[in-house]
């Protein structure tokens, strides 16, 4: 009887031994978390920064950054990809198709709403957006005084005709030249649009060959250039806020992510950004000493 007893015990110790194993086999797959990011600077270094910020926490991290906003949200769906940055406008507009102007919160509120029927949860959102801006120069007797769009349109109207330097795509799109005429009462006239690469608008408004430029709102050639960005004041651009977005059973897993990545969100601003994309773009850092530098100096 005791040698039976002494062998049920046995197997006993055995089925836990094992269930602990498996457990710790879980966790640590739990704690294996997969970083995406897209395919421009600020992404590689939101990309390089999780990551960082991850792996001091104790997580195991691959990164796969360098992807295309529709592939990289197609890998977070199908779970190739745990966490990424996400903008609220993208969101807004290229995964939802919803084209309403909407005040920042509103926008925020509508995606975590619909991606959360998904499997996706929204984190907190960073003061940083990353939206379409018009940028002017300083001591341009054509922009000279301005602060707004709505300055822009009434230079426009009394025929001042700034030249505007654009991407290809903005002049012919509603979100774009289109619809911003529309809600500023304006007319730029084709011979006042210069449609270039995006890397040459800088050097373009730099050199005088235009007075103004369709640029990207933390880009850090704004903050190097001392660049002005024009309010928009009647909010015609959706608000692009910057967001950490992961999948929810992920998040579940380790709810320690969500407070990490919120404790980075809140130290994320415009200004912040654009002076560490320029460290990048202007300064030619290296994303990994960028972020690095970033998240000692934030006591991250």
């Amino acid at each position: 009887m005791m040698r039976i007893i002494d062998n049920m015990k046995t197997a006993i110790q055995a089925v836990l031994v094992a269930g602990l194993a498996m457990t710790a086999a879980g966790a640590a797959a739990a704690q294996d978390i997969k970083v995406g990011g897209k395919d421009f600077t600020e992404q590689f270094l939101l990309a390089e920064m999780t990551t960082q910020l991850l792996q001091k926490n104790g997580f195991t991290v691959s990164k796969r950054d360098g992807m295309g906003t529709n592939i990289v949200r197609a890998a977070l769906e199908n779970g190739e990809v745990d966490v990424y940055w996400e903008y609220t406008g993208t969101a807004l507009v290229n995964f939802n198709k919803i084209t309403d102007r909407l005040t920042p919160d509103e926008t925020y509120r509508i995606v975590k709403e619909k991606d959360a029927e998904r499997g996706i949860t929204w984190l907190s959102p960073s003061r940083a957006n990353n939206t379409y801006a018009l940028a002017i120069r300083r001591d341009n007797p054509k922009t000279d005084g301005m602060a707004s769009l709505s300055d822009l349109a009434a230079a426009y109207n009394a025929g001042k005709d700034p030249v505007m330097a654009t991407t290809a795509e903005f002049p012919k799109r509603q979100d774009g030249l289109l619809g911003l005429q529309e809600t500023y009462g304006f007319e730029a006239g084709r011979r006042n649009i210069r449609p270039m690469e995006i890397g040459l608008v800088f050097p373009a408004l730099q050199n005088g060959d235009v007075d103004l430029a369709v640029v990207a709102a933390t880009d850090g050639r704004i903050a190097a250039m001392d660049l002005v960005l024009l309010d928009d004041d009647r909010h015609f651009f959706p608000d692009y806020a910057l967001v950490p977005t992961i999948r929810s059973d992920v998040l579940e897993a380790n709810p320690r992510l969500g407070e990490l990545l919120d404790q980075l969100s809140a130290k994320l601003d415009d200004a912040t950004m654009q002076q560490l994309n320029g460290e990048i773009d202007v300064r030619k850092k290296s994303i990994e000493e960028v972020a690095a530098a970033f998240l000692a100096s934030n006591g991250l």
